[in-house]
C-alpha cells in the first residue's frame, strides 16, 4: 500500500491538488505551532494516516501531544537555507510506500532502492530512535559537507554532538520541507546502513523529481552533502 495519488494532470502526477496545504510552501514567519499544523496537514493531504491505519481525526489526536515538544528557538544551520527548526517524523512505514510524498513542485518522488533491500537499511548502532511519532529537532541538510566522503562527513557530524539522519527521516524531511532539497545541495542519510556493504542512502534530484537511492560511503560528490539534526523529541 503506497501513498494515495491524486493526479491533476496525466503528464504531471501529484500527491496533492494545487493550493492544498500539502502543496503550500513553508512560511519562515510562521509560529512553531502553525508550522507543526502545516506539517500535520501536509501528511493528511499526502495520505499518511491511511498508511498508519488511522483516519484523519485519529491521526491528529496521535500527534497532537507533540505540540508540547516544540523547540523554543529556530534552527541555526551552518549554511543559510539548510535548516528546519523541526520535522515531524512518522516511523514504521516502508520507504517505498512513502517515497512518492517526496516532492519537487508538483512532481512525485521515487525510490530506486529495491523493496526487498529497503528493510536492510538499519539505524547505526547507538541511535536512539523513537517508535512513535516524534520531532526531529534543528535539522540541517548539510550542504557545507558537499564533496566530502560520507564516512568523513559522519565523523564531522558526530564530532559536533549531532545525529545523522536515517532513511525514514530523510523521506520525512523531503515530504514536509521539500524546499531543503535543492539543485547541487542534496543530502546523504548517514544514519542508516545495510551492514553488509558501503551503500549509504541519499536523496537527490533527478529528472526534476526527488529520488531516494544510495551512494558509496567513500565516494564524494560535489552536489551531495550530509543531513543531520540536534536530536529527537517525543511527547511527554
Amino acid at each position: 500500500m503506497g501513498i494515495p495519488l491524486t493526479p491533476v494532470d496525466p503528464d504531471l502526477p501529484t500527491v496533492a491538488s494545487p493550493g492544498s496545504p500539502a502543496a503550500t510552501a513553508f512560511d519562515p514567519d510562521a509560529t512553531p505551532h502553525a508550522e507543526l499544523e502545516r506539517q500535520v496537514t501536509a501528511y493528511v493531504e499526502l495520505g499518511f494516516p491511511a498508511l498508519l491505519g488511522l483516519d484523519e481525526p485519529g491521526f491528529r489526536a496521535r500527534v497532537a501531544p507533540l505540540a508540547d515538544a516544540l523547540p523554543a528557538s529556530p534552527a541555526t544551520p551552518a549554511v543559510p537555507g539548510d535548516g528546519a527548526a523541526f520535522v515531524l517524523v512518522l516511523p514504521g512505514l516502508d520507504v517505498n510506500d512513502t517515497a512518492p510524498a517526496m516532492r519537487r513542485g508538483a512532481r512525485l518522488g521515487v525510490s530506486v532502492i529495491d523493496r526487498d533491500e529497503a528493510p536492510t537499511y538499519r539505524p547505526l548502532p547507538g541511535l536512539d530512535l523513537p517508535g512513535v511519532p516524534y520531532l526531529l529537532v534543528d535539522v540541517d541538510s548539510g550542504s557545507e559537507l558537499c564533496n566530502v566522503r560520507p564516512e568523513d562527513a559522519l565523523v564531522t557530524i558526530t564530532g559536533r554532538a549531532r545525529t545523522p539522519l536515517t532513511i525514514d527521516e530523510g523521506v520525512a524531511v523531503t515530504a514536509v520541507r521539500p524546499d531543503l532539497l535543492r539543485p547541487n545541495k542534496c543530502f546523504s542519510l548517514l544514519g542508516s546502513r545495510t551492514g553488509t556493504n558501503q551503500r549509504v542512502p541519499a536523496v537527490w534530484i533527478s529528472e526534476r523529481r526527488a529520488k531516494l537511492g544510495w551512494c558509496w560511503d567513500r565516494n564524494p560528490h560535489t552536489w551531495l552533502g550530509a543531513a543531520s539534526a540536534a536530536g529527537r523529541a517525543t511527547a511527554g
